[in-house]
């Protein structure tokens, strides 16, 4: 969507023309006046997702750094 300004957007090729409805209605949520809207990422649980993949990672290359080392011994061994 491309920016007007004054909170207003312009809908693109890539964002598709807009879809009206009714709030509350089958497939549209609701609108609450007063309320902010909150994120629905639960930041806790992704930051424990990225430190298991970032430990997965290390671990995966320790693996492959012995992998070399082992392969540059027998290479010279022969």
């Amino acid at each position: 969507m491309d920016p007007l300004g004054d909170n207003l957007l312009l809908e693109t090729p890539a964002s598709g023309a807009p879809v009206d409805g009714t709030p509350g209605s089958a497939g549209y949520g609701t609108l609450i006046q007063g309320f902010v809207e909150t994120s629905n990422v639960n930041v806790v649980q992704e930051i424990t997702n990225l430190i298991t993949a970032q430990r997965a990672y290390e671990m995966n290359s320790r693996v492959i750094e012995a992998s070399d080392q082992m392969m540059q011994t027998l290479n010279q061994i022969r």
